[in-house]
């Protein structure tokens, strides 16, 4: 019986100036225990394996996916692995009561060390590769945050800093306490709100970009049909491109998408996943693949080689601003400080 063909090693890139360097391709691993419906616990454990085989170094997670059921996840996925061969980036501060409801954001200093002190329980490490507030909190200087984990960095809990969707203004702020490895946020051929002034400034700055929800959350992904149902704990059943109107349009932005990938024998994920890719080294794609077979097919966006022409029509296919819908319900959309 033949063997499958080895999953291809994956070039690495600096998280920023002060940061590490990662994979050029990251694993997401929020959708293994939340969000977008029931997952197979096996399966997830089989696909970060298969990331880890393939040459994936970096993975995400938050201690708030799941109430800590992905961070366990996790820790179960690295039993028997080195754990300096992983880098763990781990976001905290969004606070959830025990069905899930959303209650705000907490990133009091105080909050940050107790935060960690369960995550590092959770994943049965002593130190978290990159520390990040998942969302800025309004109601505590950015300065105190960052000076919090500056000194578990101190301590040798935390090596690095990492920030989530904040704007430029915060970034500056950020910095000024202490190096910033990388800013984590949205950014595909749908979300390109952070090119006008947060990417710039993070690379003044010397802050690296790792790209969540590079296909708008399986909207680019060229498997999402049109009358998909959706489970009561998809938060895609409420989001506003996958509703109505909003949905029909940004389809057909992804047949357009599909004429270009198909022109270039890829299929049409691959072909999102390489154009944040295209956007600069020091920007690395998270893919949120929850199986072996997604995860394969989005590692093979770093065969894919975009050229000056190639770059124009996938322009062309999708412009910047047209999406139908914001990315998240108004209401979640307001904690964003990289939309203000």
């Amino acid at each position: 019986m033949p063997t499958a063909s080895p999953l291809p090693r994956i070039p690495r890139r600096a998280l920023g100036a002060a940061g590490p360097t990662a994979s050029a391709l990251g694993l997401g691993c929020m959708g293994m225990s939340d969000l977008y419906g029931p997952a197979d616990e096996a399966e997830s454990v089989a696909t970060i394996h298969a990331a880890l085989d393939a040459g994936i170094t970096l993975l995400d997670t938050g201690d708030f996916y799941g109430m800590g059921h992905n961070e366990l996840l996790i820790h179960d996925a690295l039993r028997g692995r080195d754990r300096d061969d992983v880098l763990l980036s781990v976001k905290f501060g969004a606070q959830r009561g025990p069905d899930g409801q959303w209650l705000g954001y907490d990133a009091r200093p105080a909050t940050v060390k107790t935060a960690l002190a369960y995550t590092l329980r959770r994943l049965r490490t002593d130190h978290v590769d990159i520390y990040r507030p998942a969302r800025l909190d309004p109601t505590v200087p950015v300065e105190e945050t960052v000076g919090a984990i500056a000194e578990l960095v101190q301590a040798g809990h935390v090596r690095h800093i990492g920030l989530s969707e904040v704007g430029a203004d915060t970034l500056r702020r950020a910095a000024a306490v202490h190096p910033i490895s990388d800013l984590q946020i949205e950014y595909s051929l749908l979300s390109r709100s952070a090119e006008a002034e947060i990417l710039p400034t993070a690379r003044a700055l010397g802050i690296g970009v790792t790209a969540y929800g590079v296909l708008s959350r399986g909207l680019l992904s060229g498997h999402w049909q049109g009358d998909r149902e959706l489970s009561g704990t998809d938060f895609r059943g409420h989001s506003p491109r996958f509703q109505g109107d909003n949905l029909a349009h940004n389809l057909r932005l992804v047949e357009a998408l599909r004429a270009v990938a198909t022109e270039r024998h890829a299929t049409v994920a691959q072909i999102a996943i390489a154009w944040v890719g295209s956007r600069g080294e020091d920007v690395v794609p998270l893919v949120g693949a929850r199986r072996r077979d997604r995860l394969a097919e989005a590692l093979g966006a770093l065969d894919v080689t975009l050229t000056e022409a190639d770059l124009a029509a996938i322009e062309a296919a999708v412009p910047a601003g047209s999406a139908a819908g914001e990315r998240y319900a108004a209401a979640q959309m307001a904690h964003l400080d990289s939309e203000r």
